[in-house]
C-alpha cells in the first residue's frame, strides 16, 4: 500500500460496511473501481491525490468484508454508490468510474443528476452494440486475462499482490478464489452481457462528462467511443494509448487527462 493512503470502513444508512481508501487533499473525487478491483498499488490515484482528496471505495465482493449478497441489481448498485458518498460526508463530488464501475457511476449520474459536479467514465461498460459484441470475461481462463486486460500483457504482475505466483498451485488457487468472488459481484450487472438498458436513461445525465478509452482495450472495444458520443453529444470523448486497465498501464496520461477535465 502506498504511503499516505488511509484505510477506513464506512457504514451506509442501509447498514452495509464498505472499505474505503482515501489519499490526498483538495476537492473530493470518488473513484469507483472496475472489474478487477483495486490493484495492490494504484499510481493513478496517487497522482490524482496531488490535486484532489481521492476516495476509493471497495465494491461488495472485492474486499475482506463478506457483503456481496447484499447488492443484487443495477438500481441497488447505483443507490449504494450514493449511500457511500453520503457516508463519506461528501457533497457534489467529482465521480470517476472505471470499467463496470463506470457503468454504475453513469447510472448514479442519471438517478441523481444534481448531486455530482463532473463525471468521468474510463473504459466504460454500459452500452451494447450488436455489431460489436464484447468478449465474455466470465468465460475467460486465468492465463487468458492478461491479454484481455492489458495492451502489453507483460504488465499483468501489476495486478498481483506481492508474493502471489500464478505458476504455483497455491498461487493459482488463491487467485481463483479471489477472482470468483469478484466476478460473482460483477456478474450481477454484467452477465450474460453488460447491458442493463443504461442507454434509455442517459438523456437524464446533465453533468459535464468525459469518456476515456484505451486504444488497445480488448474488453471494451474503443469503437464504443462512437456509441458514447452519440448517446452523450456534449461529452468529451477521447482515447489514450493502453488497454482496459489504463489506471495501471497509462496512469500518468490518465491522471493528467482527468485532472485537466476536473480543474477546467
Amino acid at each position: 500500500m502506498t504511503d499516505g493512503v488511509q484505510l477506513s470502513t464506512v457504514r451506509t444508512r442501509r447498514g452495509l460496511e464498505i472499505e474505503v481508501q482515501t489519499r490526498g487533499t483538495g476537492a473530493d473525487l470518488v473513484w469507483f473501481h472496475g472489474l478487477v478491483g483495486l490493484a495492490p498499488t494504484e499510481p493513478v490515484l496517487d497522482l490524482l491525490a496531488e490535486t484532489f482528496k481521492v476516495h476509493a471505495p471497495v465494491w461488495p465482493g472485492y474486499g475482506s468484508i463478506e457483503n456481496e449478497t447484499d447488492v443484487e441489481d443495477m438500481l441497488e448498485f447505483a443507490l449504494l454508490g450514493w449511500d457511500i458518498v453520503d457516508a463519506l460526508g461528501v457533497v457534489r463530488p467529482h465521480l470517476v468510474g472505471h470499467s463496470f464501475g463506470a457503468m454504475i457511476a453513469a447510472e448514479m449520474a442519471c438517478v441523481a443528476r444534481n448531486d455530482l459536479d463532473r463525471l468521468a467514465l474510463v473504459a466504460p461498460y454500459g452500452l451494447w452494440v450488436d455489431s460489436c459484441p464484447l468478449p465474455d470475461p466470465f468465460a475467460t481462463l486465468p492465463f487468458e486475462l492478461a491479454d484481455l486486460l492489458f495492451d502489453d500483457p507483460a504488465n499483468a504482475p501489476k495486478l498481483l499482490p506481492p508474493g502471489l505466483d500464478l505458476s504455483t498451485d497455491q498461487g493459482l488457487a488463491e487467485f481463483m478464489i479471489r477472482n470468483n468472488r469478484r466476478l460473482g459481484t460483477a456478474g450481477k450487472i454484467m452477465f450474460p452481457i453488460p447491458n442493463r438498458r443504461l442507454s434509455k436513461r442517459l438523456y437524464r445525465l446533465t453533468a459535464p462528462t468525459a469518456v476515456i478509452f484505451g486504444s488497445g482495450d480488448r474488453l471494451v472495444d474503443p469503437h464504443y467511443a462512437e456509441a458514447w458520443q452519440a448517446a452523450l453529444p456534449d461529452a468529451h470523448v477521447s482515447t489514450l494509448s493502453g488497454g482496459h486497465l489504463l489506471n495501471l498501464e497509462a496512469h500518468e496520461a490518465l491522471a493528467a487527462a482527468l485532472a485537466a477535465f476536473f480543474v477546467d
